[in-house]
């Protein structure tokens, strides 16, 4: 017998359903959904059109999206990136665009001009999208500018594809002190699978959003033989050895990302939610 399809990954609901998903789940109608892209810098997935409703994960500016029915002032959409499927605000989602390039620090400002001196439009986060159409210089300070509006430093983007850094621990590194938040996935709050999922997306490495997802990822592993990049897991929980004796996770203690030692991380979390329930590496 067949396992369910996971409703954070497949779109399908009685009245409604993804048309790759005919033949495999029962709806009243099948599309093909409508190609669009985040048009705020973070946008909070939820897996029901309310906002009382706690965040799944979150999408970030440019990230490319498919709408499967818009209603009521939410969208109900399929990620592109890892799959993840939710609502979120139908303002939220403009016409598909065509990035140039991404953020590649964790934080970095939009200005509407070539011009730091000037009150910012907004902030981005890191895996950011955009669409460079021009550059410009000022006082020694290179920018680019972006088709949306406004210019953005230039030595905080990359081409489209390109790796920040070959080390994704480096990059989660970078996000040291970043605020915990539930459902987070970007520079300004992240909980534990975001960082693992956005480090290793900006280092060129797939991997899904969720730390259950990610405990079937890449191959089982002893604690003693853990190294850089390794995973350990806990029962709704997942950090990043940055050696063979430190790790680096996203945390509700620090409510942080913070270094922690892992036997100390593994004494401390015990006796609330036990040992870990596994060791893994994504190589």
């Amino acid at each position: 017998m067949s396992s369910p399809l996971d409703r954070r990954l497949f779109a399908f609901r009685p009245d409604l359903a993804d048309q790759r998903l005919e033949g495999q789940v029962t709806a009243d109608r099948y599309v093909e959904g409508e190609a669009a892209t985040i048009g705020i810098p973070v946008t909070d997935l939820r897996p029901a059109p309310d906002l009382s409703r706690g965040i799944d994960t979150q999408l970030l500016f440019g990230e490319p999206v498919r709408v499967f029915d818009r209603r009521d002032g939410w969208a109900w959409v399929q990620a592109e990136e890892d799959g993840y499927v939710g609502y979120l605000p139908e303002s939220d989602v403009t016409p598909r665009a065509v990035p140039t390039h991404w953020i590649s620090v964790p934080r970095t400002f939009v200005y509407p001009e070539a011009e730091l001196r000037k009150v910012p439009l907004h902030a981005l986060s890191l895996g950011s999208r955009v669409t460079v159409t021009g550059e410009a210089e000022t006082r020694g300070t290179r920018y680019f500018l972006l088709a949306t509006g406004g210019a953005i430093i230039a030595k905080h983007c990359v081409p489209i594809g390109e790796e920040v850094h070959a080390d994704y621990v480096a990059i989660a590194a970078e996000f040291l002190n970043t605020p915990y938040l539930w459902g987070g996935r970007s520079g300004f709050g992240i909980d534990c699978s975001g960082l693992v999922q956005l480090a290793m997306m900006m280092a060129g490495m797939k991997a899904p959003r969720d730390s259950d997802m990610l405990a079937a990822f890449g191959r089982e592993i002893t604690q003693d033989a853990l190294k850089r990049g390794d995973l350990v897991f806990w029962k709704g929980h997942v950090g990043i050895m940055e050696d063979e004796e430190t790790l680096l996770h996203a945390n509700g203690h620090t409510m942080t990302v913070a270094r922690e030692n892992l036997k100390a991380a593994i004494e401390r979390i015990g006796w609330l939610y036990d040992r870990p329930t596994g060791f893994r590496t994504p190589f």
